[in-house]
């Protein structure tokens, strides 16, 4: 293991460990209403919030980060580029992700979903320069998503209940597990160990924190703007989509062809 890398990983479990810790130990905050109160307690079981109060502090803590850092940022990131520039950016950050959900979906059994990331990650890692651009989309391969909570759901592990994470945002029991697995799970990990590799981890990682917030500017600003509790808005809007990300990988695992093969014209 690289132990630059390694080094990373302890100074993000450092990071993250008080506040989790923090968030175990006032869980008892958040107490369920009585049996007695039908109404109350189906929709407190519902929500599957139970340390809400922990959650909804770490909520404000990110959302005055945000509104005083991250936004700005990517306000600033949105004036001096295009919308061009920065979806090649995510082209290169996405090419970056495929070997993890090739490893994904294989777990998952969806081999042909696993060979369309390996075909995608070898064509825009080449022909793509490096994945600055997609030219595997354009021959039939689309990015497919998928990650290791959502592997964990196809075995039949519950989501367990919700989680507001420093710094990380809205999770769960079971999709928490999904952050040190894509932080270990890229090509780096396996590249010679070198400053210069450290170097780029770390502004691939701040690049892709900048541009995945550009994108969401304005969803994010609506919500906060119309939202009587935005916190409850971002809570259940993470959870529609876990479930459509789930749905869909179910979606396409049919024994039908794949849609980049030919068919023979209709007569």
């Amino acid at each position: 293991m690289n132990d630059q890398l390694a080094a990373r990983a302890k100074q993000m479990c450092r990071l993250a460990a008080p506040a989790l810790f923090l968030a175990i130990a006032l869980s008892g905050c958040a107490h369920a209403p009585p049996k007695t109160d039908a109404a109350g307690y189906e929709a407190y079981q519902a929500q599957n919030d139970p340390i809400e109060p922990t959650n909804r502090f770490f909520y404000a803590v990110n959302d005055r980060i945000d509104r005083y850092a991250f936004k700005p940022v990517a306000q600033g990131y949105v004036a001096i580029t295009t919308q061009g520039i920065r979806n090649h950016v995510g082209y290169f950050v996405g090419n970056i992700g495929e070997p993890a959900r090739m490893v994904n979906f294989m777990f998952e059994g969806k081999s042909r979903d696993a060979g369309t990331s390996l075909v995608r990650f070898v064509l825009n890692s080449t022909i793509g320069i490096g994945g600055i651009f997609d030219p595997a989309a354009a021959l039939g391969y689309k990015e497919l998503d998928t990650d290791f909570g959502l592997t964990l759901a196809i075995w039949g592990v519950p989501a367990g209940p919700y989680v507001y994470l420093p710094v990380f945002g809205p999770s769960g029991a079971r999709d928490m597990l999904n952050i040190p697995v894509e932080f270990y799970a890229t090509p780096m990990v396996l590249a010679p160990e070198s400053t210069a590799l450290n170097d780029f981890g770390w502004a691939q990682s701040g690049l892709h924190l900048i541009n995945t917030r550009a994108e969401y500017l304005q969803p994010i600003d609506q919500i906060r703007a119309t939202a009587l509790d935005p916190y409850a808005t971002f809570r259940s809007l993470y959870r529609q989509s876990r479930a459509s990300q789930l749905q869909e990988i179910d979606r396409r695992n049919v024994l039908t062809p794949p849609d980049w093969v030919r068919r023979p014209a209709a007569p």
